[in-house]
């Protein structure tokens, strides 16, 4: 047990020693994980397989099974790219009550993608889930006792007009790119990309910013993720998917 000076209390660091994996997961195996943590009965999710080849032992083969059967329609083997350089990280954990502990080190960290014969069934997946987040499901409320509170104008809405003046003066519309964009979800805007990407295979940024109508430091953060930047030939100055989503991309085309 260490003193904690800034809460005032003790800092568990039983299992400061405890090699802990760090990964990077789709969001269908995040919300999964999610969902069994909010459940009291602890059971494995997941199984991590270590394959060594005797002849060059340093070259390690990792991959992931699920062990849940309720995964549904999810991929159940996953390949698990192993970063060769990482930065030291220590993990901590938060109880209600604010009591901090230390839950182990990063001893490696993993990006984490559909094993080859399930890419089919993730792309399959990815679209599904693409054409959910297109159906809006827009509500009406009666608002009792508003007094006009909620119809004032607000940033960016045209003027009122004075009824005594003469002159009818034209309001200049507002541009959308004075508009501020609001983010959506990670998970949502990724399945639009996939969407988009199935629709052509290269993109200009400018391109998917007026596609996706979300603000372009965001959308970087994706493309980086999911696609590689031409910066010469005959596709300079555009995104492309990486190959490992791209065949996944290609099978939906042919279908």
């Amino acid at each position: 047990m260490e003193e904690d000076h800034r809460n005032g209390g003790v800092l568990d660091a039983v299992r400061a020693s405890t090699e802990v994996y760090l990964m990077k997961c789709p969001v269908v195996v995040a919300k999964s994980w999610q969902s069994h943590a909010t459940s009291s009965d602890f059971q494995p999710v997941a199984k991590v397989i270590e394959s060594i080849d005797p002849l060059r032992p340093d070259d390690k083969k990792y991959k992931m099974e699920m062990v849940s059967s309720e995964s549904g329609s999810m991929p159940k083997s996953y390949t698990l790219n192993r970063a060769k350089q990482i930065v030291p990280m220590t993990i901590f954990s938060e109880t209600n009550q604010g009591k901090v502990a230390v839950e182990g080190y990063v001893g490696k960290k993993f990006d984490m993608k559909p094993y080859e014969e399930n890419i089919e069934e993730y792309g399959r997946l990815c679209r599904e889930r693409t054409n959910k987040s297109m159906i809006k499901n827009r509500q009406i409320r009666v608002i009792d006792n508003d007094h006009g509170v909620h119809m004032r104008p607000m940033p960016g809405m045209v003027g009122l007009i004075s009824s005594t003046s003469k002159e009818k003066k034209k309001t200049a519309p507002v541009k959308q790119s004075d508009m501020k964009r609001t983010r959506r979800d990670r998970g949502e805007l990724e399945d639009i990309m996939f969407k988009l990407f199935e629709r052509q295979p290269n993109w200009a940024l400018k391109q998917l910013v007026q596609e996706t109508d979300q603000p372009a430091q965001f959308l970087k953060e994706i493309l980086n993720e999911l696609c590689v930047y031409n910066k010469r030939g005959t596709n300079q100055g555009t995104y492309e998917l990486k190959p490992e989503y791209k065949k996944s991309v290609e099978d939906a085309g042919a279908e």
